[in-house]
Formats: structure tokens, sequence, C-alpha cells
């Protein structure tokens, strides 16, 4: 299997990924999420990655820009959203390491936050940790149930303490 970044010609295998992994229920509401957040501009930088074998696509993460009140200029921060893996491949670790394999990237290219709305009980395995409780308030509220799904990692250090606020995504 290996990782790559995905590019415009890859589009349909994506959304086939994203199709299959999210079935009829949300599939098609996060197909059109992914399209619309893959052709705006205001999204940007993003960083899309699509893990192949044989040139099948099997996952795909995406991660777009996001801002912090405040802090709008500051602070370097992205929201993962979505993580996709085909049914048959799940449970594998093709999720871990697209987002280890996406975050080293991000990284490396000096994003500070990176920040997921996602299953409590998975995303704190790849580092994630309670958004709420550090001092990061999400875009739209979340109920109390599942403030605990509302996660963030630092990827330079000293950020966390330094910088607080509420996330919200720049729209065109």
């Amino acid at each position: 299997m290996k990782i790559k970044e995905s590019i415009p010609s890859d589009l349909s295998k994506v959304l086939q990924v994203e199709r299959q992994a999210f079935g009829d229920d949300q599939g098609p509401e996060i197909v059109d999420l992914v399209k619309g957040l893959l052709s705006d501009p205001s999204a940007r930088p993003l960083l899309s990655l699509l893990a192949e074998d044989n040139g099948r696509a099997l996952g795909h993460i995406l991660f777009t820009r996001a801002q912090i009140t405040n802090f709008i200029d500051s602070v370097s921060a992205v929201i993962l959203a979505p993580l996709a893996v085909i049914p048959e491949r799940q449970s594998r670790g093709i999720g871990g390491r697209l987002i280890k394999e996406g975050l080293r990237r991000l990284s490396a290219s000096g994003v500070e936050l990176v920040f997921v709305l996602g299953h409590p009980e998975y995303y704190p395995r790849h580092g994630f940790k309670p958004a709420g409780e550090l001092g990061f308030e999400a875009t739209y509220p979340i109920p109390d149930e599942h403030a605990d799904a509302w996660m963030v990692q630092a990827l330079q250090p000293g950020v966390i303490g330094k910088v607080s606020g509420k996330l919200f995504v720049p729209m065109r």
C-alpha cells in the first residue's frame, strides 16, 4: 500500500472511497462535502491523501484550513474531515497510516494545530486530546454528551496553553 497526495485526476477514486465508506445514509452528503472542499479556494491550503494498493483506492483523508478567533494570522490550524476507508479494508491500520502521514506532512509545513470531530475512542490513539478541555470551542455547538468527540492535536510545541478560542472555517 502507498499513500500519495491526491491530484485532480484522482477525484473519482476519492469520491468512490467516500461513498463506500459512508454508505447510502451519509455517503451522498460526504461526497458533496469533499467535492465542495476540494474546489473551495478558502479551504486552502489543504492536504488530500489517498491510500492505494495496486491502483485501487482504499482510503482517503482530507485536511482543510481553519482559523481560531483572535488568532487569525498568528496560528496555522487545519481541520481533519473526513477520514474514510472502504469497508472491506477497515480495521487494518489504513486510517491510522493516513492520519500519521497527514500529520507528518502538516508538521513539516509548519501547521500548528489539527482539529477533528470524530470518534472519541479512535482519535486519541493517534494523539488527539479533548479540545474543549484545552480551551478550544467548536465552530458549531456540540451537545454535552458528545463533547469528547471534539479534539485537537498540537504539531508544534508550546501552542496549546498559549492559544485558545473558537474555531471557524473560512468560506468564500
